[in-house]
């Protein structure tokens, strides 16, 4: 009996096919331009149109993915965070990740606007694994004595969000010159801060972790970064000692 399934080779090369597409996505749907063409996502990936939409058949398909492949990395980023780094220095590199989320969106917003409207993508759930990502480093924090045991993640996601709009409406880039992106869902379950839809936000910091914990790079003259802010936000996420 012949089996139906594709030898094991092709199904490896479909799966490399498909996590390069969605990496080159994500990098070039974050540039500060007018939505990328599905032809020219193909062309940087290096694979045929045919390949793209065999894997994504829509565009609204691929943003989606896009979008999805950010959240796992988010949640997932905060596990293997905690796994090797001391609370306050996981936090701090999360932001970082939380950063480039943002910024990914750029070239993406229209097309994820129309998901998130037609229920596709739902705003609900991404609060929620973000929330979930960013409690699991303050609970760590709390017990190793790191991190604050006041503070809420949902403080926590308002202020990232309000960084990352400061630092758009002042001109300041990141210490990786990041571009700025337009932003929107709610995270934190209120009107007053929201990370996919409509307050310009900006965000492209290092999600290498070559930002230091607490201390980070200094802005630049008076500019006001994005890298400076976040090392400032974790300052104040510090047990104050002595208080």
């Amino acid at each position: 009996m012949t089996s139906s399934k594709p030898p094991r080779g092709k199904r490896a090369d479909a799966a490399r096919n498909r996590d390069q597409l969605l990496d080159v996505a994500s990098r070039v749907l974050a540039a500060p331009a007018a939505e990328t063409s599905m032809r020219a996502i193909a062309r940087e990936a290096g694979v045929g149109i045919a390949t793209l939409y065999r894997h994504f058949p829509t565009r609204e398909s691929l943003v989606e993915a896009v979008y999805s492949d950010q959240v796992v990395r988010l949640t997932s980023g905060a596990r293997e965070l905690l796994a090797s780094e001391a609370p306050a220095v996981a936090m701090r590199r999360w932001m970082d990740l939380f950063g480039n989320w943002v910024a990914t969106k750029n070239g993406m917003l229209d097309t994820l606007l129309a998901l998130i409207e037609s229920g596709a993508v739902g705003h609900a759930r991404t609060r929620d694994e973000l929330l979930d990502a960013i409690s699991a480093i303050l609970d760590a924090g709390r017990a190793a004595g790191d991190l604050r045991p006041d503070v809420t993640a949902e403080e926590v996601a308002a202020s990232l969000i309000g960084i990352f709009t400061v630092a758009h409406q002042a001109g300041g880039a990141s210490v990786d010159g990041g571009a700025p992106v337009d932003g929107g869902a709610p995270v934190g379950g209120g009107a007053s801060a929201s990370v996919s839809g409509d307050a310009p936000v900006s965000g492209d910091a290092s999600a290498s972790g070559n930002a230091s914990a607490s201390g980070g790079a200094s802005a630049s003259g008076n500019a006001v970064t994005a890298d400076r802010l976040l090392d400032i936000l974790l300052d104040g996420l510090r047990p104050q000692r002595g208080a």
